[in-house]
């Protein structure tokens, strides 16, 4: 239980980057939904082997309670998809212990459907300075981990050496459908969002340089990847962010 106050670094980073576009002008229909899990112990607490019924309609067999953000995140992904219409998902948590294996403490984890997005993460991450490295995508391979006997699935992995933070997401993933049109960004910063005891502050540059093109702010036009010229190479992007780190 101690250190839980550091699990509320993705719903912090999504309402502070929700309210820094806002007073920036952000053009788009643009939502924030928080998603949160209370961890704590008492008679309503799920257990092992309890099955739940997500918002998806899938069945989900509980053998870790500590996996508990994952079910309210695959709950709020299908919110945004059924009730508010979104072909753009990006959820962003302090969802896996193992992100900081994966990709460390300065770089948070990323991991989509879209090659394009993945792209924009990891530039958006070195024009701001919240660092961001793709996980590995191949829910072929991985989503078995979850396997369940009595449900859809289980919301832990059976072995914690395969691709644990890789798998943590696909679980979200499949509660929209591995087959939806739209486009899916998962972003695990459970390193990067605290230095020891204080948080960071992570995750609202990085979401403010990735979603800058939608916005007054020319600044943030100019960093936004999605924003940039379709024709300029990785090189000269990279020697920009650099310079703009420089100055």
């Amino acid at each position: 239980m101690p250190g839980m106050k550091r699990d509320c670094g993705g719903a912090a980073a999504i309402l502070g980057a929700f309210k820094a576009t806002i007073k920036q002008g952000f053009k788009d229909n643009l939502h924030a939904v928080f998603c949160l899990a209370e961890n704590s112990v008492g008679p309503t607490a799920t257990r092992p082997d309890d099955i739940h019924i997500l918002y998806s309609g899938k069945s989900v067999e509980i053998n870790n309670t500590d996996a508990e953000g994952r079910l309210v995140l695959a709950d709020g992904v299908v919110y945004a998809s059924k009730d508010l219409s979104a072909d753009i998902i990006l959820d962003m948590a302090t969802l896996t212990g193992a992100q900081g294996i994966s990709t460390g403490k300065y770089h948070a984890a990323v991991m989509t459907n879209s090659e394009q997005w993945e792209a924009a993460v990891v530039r958006a991450g070195r024009s701001s300075g919240d660092l961001a490295h793709p996980l590995v995508y191949c829910p072929e391979l991985h989503f078995s981990e979850f396997t369940s006997a009595m449900a859809d699935m289980k919301n832990s992995v059976a072995d914690r050496e395969n691709a644990q933070s890789s798998c943590a997401g696909l679980f979200i993933a499949s509660h929209l459908g591995f087959d939806w049109s739209g486009v899916w960004v998962h972003v695990d910063i459970a390193s990067p969002v605290h230095a020891g005891e204080r948080a960071t502050g992570f995750g609202v540059a990085l979401l403010m340089a990735l979603f800058g093109q939608a916005s007054d702010d020319s600044m943030l036009n100019q960093v936004s990847p999605l924003g940039a010229p379709a024709n300029m190479s990785e090189d000269r992007m990279e020697r920009d962010c650099k310079r703009r780190r420089l100055v």
